[in-house]
């Protein structure tokens, strides 16, 4: 999960979403009324939750730590493959507007021809 967490596109889309989130709760204080129920609401059950599921993790913990290895090496490949998952969020939106851009600029010239 932190790996996958630190990767630039996950981490600019959280800090994206994050940023609109927080501005509007500042903007519109109904919604900033309704997060605050929804955030307590969360916060409670991570904490009830947590106290039951930990007997089970630290049974699970040798399959865990498998599964987590095999999980981050596959990461590591598709990080590989995939050079998009290093670049942040706003740089892939900039690129796309270009590409579009450039692609239907190349389709109205071909049609002008």
């Amino acid at each position: 999960v932190n790996q996958v967490a630190n990767l630039t596109l996950v981490s600019s889309t959280c800090d994206m979403v994050s940023t609109a989130y927080a501005s509007t709760k500042e903007s519109h204080p109904f919604i900033r009324s309704v997060c605050d129920a929804a955030e307590k609401g969360v916060k409670s059950v991570t904490e009830a939750t947590t106290s039951c599921v930990q007997p089970v993790l630290t049974t699970l913990e040798p399959h865990v730590a498998a599964a987590s290895e095999y999980a981050s090496k596959s990461l590591d490949k598709l990080g590989e493959k995939l050079p998009l998952l290093q670049k942040p969020v706003d740089q892939i939106i900039s690129d796309t507007k270009e590409l579009v851009s450039s692609r239907v600029a190349d389709a109205k010239d071909a049609v002008s021809s």
